[in-house]
């Protein structure tokens, strides 16, 4: 095992939740040694959540996206350097390359390089669809920057994919009297993530909030303006044509894990690690949306796209470098802002058998426990915080449930059918 108390030179790949989280839990668990973040973006480390939602609409500046002011980096010794895009590492010498040429040093590296949107492929189109003027991605501030300056009422938008990036920027749309139409490949939006009972909750409420929700739609082609430059319609293997001003495509995300991949780092679905957030170089950490790791929860490994999941991989990591024991791992969970709607999940539900729901979605509070034989292994919960927040804590323990209709019952307290089944 390295000797990490002798580390005195730690440098960090990317500039976003995951990055920032380690190097101020690095400070605040007694790490004395140099910390170097580098970042690609012209940013200081900012939250990419709100992009989708309080800064796509306005309702939030730039200013409250950034994660910490640049004076709390100052104050604790972290260095800071944006526009940098490090091109290359060198396990063997413990170097990494910079685009410009310059070489930093490290005893112990961090990479939390994050992901990509997926871009969109068609087949006679892959190479030129994406440096069209009104064909964006959502994952960086600049690209909301670009994005809002065609949210204008009476526009036609076209979003391609039915995920939470494609829900969560129709909800807003809409509201600014967008035109919008929602292409989803697969049979129901959500599909990925939530039961068909949930697609169809969402699929209702973005229809009677004006957006036109087209599922099971596969793209043909992209035909472009006079101009060459610009999407004007967009024809679907059926012979639908719909045409459009911009487009915003959420297909999924690609981790970024190239440098590791060509360094020599095992890679399996994001780059491995162990649960202390270590590489197969011992002397290489990965964090964030570019990670993978082993969980005891679920008998896999897995890669989390959550900001909760950056974080705890991120302690992790600052615990395991400072020599100190690392914190158990968490039930997975995420968010999602649609209208007046907040969707919490936790847990994964992937080879659920029964989905049990507590409440009327038509009332817009409800909750969904998604089990797995007999056993809680995910929750759905919409506009119903208390319930979630217990929810969280069982899913951890994953209960067997033998009375499913005391589940579904909302006269009789959800803490006491938890409390029946631990027994």
């Amino acid at each position: 095992m390295p000797d990490e108390a002798h580390a005195t030179n730690t440098v960090i790949v990317g500039a976003g939740h995951a990055a920032s989280e380690v190097a101020v839990s690095l400070r605040q668990k007694g790490y004395t040694g140099r910390l170097l973040l580098l970042g690609e973006e012209p940013y200081q480390p900012y939250q990419r959540p709100p992009l989708s939602k309080g800064y796509l609409s306005g309702e939030a500046d730039e200013q409250a996206l950034y994660l910490k002011p640049t004076s709390i980096y100052e104050k604790l010794g972290i260095d800071v350097r944006t526009s940098v895009r490090v091109v290359k590492l060198d396990p063997a010498h413990q170097i990494v390359t910079l685009a410009d040429g310059a070489e930093e040093p490290y005893d112990k590296l961090i990479l939390a390089t994050g992901g990509r949107p997926r871009p969109l492929s068609l087949a006679h189109e892959a190479k030129s669809v994406q440096r069209l003027s009104n064909l964006h991605y959502l994952r960086t501030i600049d690209d909301v920057n670009s994005i809002r300056r065609q949210f204008k009422p009476g526009f036609r938008l076209a979003i391609i994919g039915g995920g939470y990036i494609g829900l969560e920027v129709a909800a807003i749309a809409s509201r600014q009297r967008v035109h919008v139409t929602v292409l989803e490949a697969l049979p129901r939006v959500l599909a990925r993530v939530t039961a068909p009972e949930l697609s169809a909750f969402y699929e209702q409420v973005h229809r009677e909030a004006g957006v036109d929700i087209r599922t099971s739609a596969q793209l043909e082609r992209l035909e472009l303006d006079a101009s060459g430059d610009a999407v004007k319609t967009i024809v679907c293997a059926d012979g639908t044509v719909l045409t459009t001003d911009f487009l915003i495509v959420g297909i999924g995300l690609i981790p970024n894990v190239e440098l590791a991949q060509e360094a020599g780092l095992t890679v399996d679905n994001g780059i491995a690690v162990d649960q202390s957030g270590r590489t197969s170089d011992p002397n290489i950490f990965a964090i964030g949306d570019c990670s993978s790791r082993p969980s005891a929860l679920y008998g896999r490994r897995v890669r989390l796209e959550s900001v909760p999941n950056a974080l705890e991989q991120a302690r992790s990591v600052a615990a395991a470098l400072c020599g100190q024991p690392c914190p158990d791992e968490s039930v997975p969970w995420f968010w999602s802002d649609q209208y007046d709607l907040k969707l919490q999940m936790a847990g994964l539900s992937h080879g659920y058998d029964t989905l049990v729901v507590r409440g009327k979605p038509s009332a817009r509070s409800f909750i969904a426990f998604y089990l797995k034989e007999g056993r809680i292994i995910a929750a759905d919960a919409v506009n119903s915080p208390a319930a979630f927040m217990l929810a969280k804590r069982v899913v951890a323990k994953q209960p067997l449930i033998n009375n499913r209709s005391a589940l579904a019952d909302e006269t009789i307290p959800l803490q006491s059918v938890f409390s029946d089944a631990a027994q």
